[in-house]
C-alpha cells in the first residue's frame, strides 16, 4: 500500500494528521507493508524568509480580527493537538518561507531519513519554535536527523530539490489539492484533513480488504461442511 502526503510544516493540522495516520498505521496489522512519501505544498510561496508579524498578529492582519480574537482562534487547534500528544508554542513560533524545508525534505528522502525529518521539521516548527527557513536551523535539523552536515550544506545553498518540490506541488494543483493535509492512497482513494485516528484506520483496513480479496483454494463443493443448521455426511463415508 502507498499513501502519499501532500503538506506543509506550518500547517498545524497538517502535524495534526500525520501524527494520527502514524497512529493508525500503529494498529494497522499490515503496516510493514505501507510506503509513506511526503509531497511538497506551500500555503504562501510568496512568503518572505523573516516575517517581522508573530502568528496572532499574521492572522488577525489576514482575517481582519483583533489580536485577542486571533489568539482564541488557536485555542481549539491547540487542544486538538494536545489530545495527539503534540504541544504547540503558538506564542513563539517563528513565520517564514518554508520552500527551504520542504528542499531540505526531499533531499532527506533520498538519504532514507523522510520519517525522521518530516518529524523533525514539523517539531522544530510547532514545538521548538526554530526558524525553519533559516539554513543554519535547517542544517542543524538535519544533522540530528542523521544527515552529513557539509552535503546538506552544499544543497541548500544550491538549488537541488527546488525543480521536485515545484513538481510536487504542480501534481497537488491538477489533483485539485487547495487544501492540506491531503492524503492520496494507492493513487485512487483521498482523505482531506485532519481526519480522526479511527477514520484512518477504517480506511487502511477498508482499502486492503478490496486489494486483497480472499482467494478460494480448491473447489469448495468438495469439502464438508454445515449449512443451514445441518450437516449430512456424504453417502461414500457412512
Amino acid at each position: 500500500m502507498k499513501i502519499d502526503i501532500w503538506s506543509d510544516y506550518q500547517c498545524p493540522f497538517c502535524y495534526i494528521g500525520k501524527t494520527r495516520l502514524q497512529n493508525a498505521l500503529a494498529q494497522f496489522p499490515h503496516a510493514d507493508e505501507v510506503t509513506v512519501n511526503y509531497k511538497s505544498f506551500e500555503l504562501d510561496p510568496s512568503a518572505e524568509r523573516d516575517i517581522p508579524l508573530n502568528i496572532y498578529e499574521s492572522l488577525a492582519k489576514k482575517y481582519g480580527t483583533t489580536i485577542e480574537q486571533a489568539r482564541e482562534m488557536n485555542v481549539n487547534v491547540g487542544n486538538q493537538a494536545a489530545q495527539e500528544g503534540l504541544d504547540f508554542q503558538f506564542d513563539s513560533m517563528i513565520l517564514t518561507n518554508s520552500f527551504d524545508a520542504h528542499r531540505l525534505m526531499q533531499y532527506a528522502a533520498d538519504q532514507g531519513k523522510a520519517e525522521e525529518m518530516n518529524e523533525a521539521l514539523f517539531r522544530a516548527y510547532f514545538t521548538e519554535s526554530r526558524h525553519i527557513g533559516d539554513h543554519a536551523t535547517l542544517i542543524d535539523i538535519a544533522e540530528s536527523v542523521g544527515l552529513d552536515r557539509q552535503q546538506t550544506t552544499a544543497v541548500l545553498e544550491s538549488e537541488q530539490y527546488g525543480e521536485l518540490v515545484r513538481r510536487q506541488e504542480h501534481l497537488g494543483s491538477q489533483l485539485g489539492i487547495t487544501g492540506v493535509p491531503f492524503f492520496v492512497i494507492n493513487d485512487k482513494y483521498a482523505v482531506s484533513g485532519a481526519q480522526p485516528t479511527e477514520m484512518f484506520s477504517k480506511a487502511l483496513n477498508d482499502i486492503w480488504k478490496e486489494d486483497h480479496p480472499l482467494q478460494m483454494l480448491g473447489d469448495s463443493a468438495d469439502g464438508d461442511m454445515c449449512v443451514d443448521g445441518s450437516c449430512v455426511v456424504p453417502e461414500e463415508q457412512k
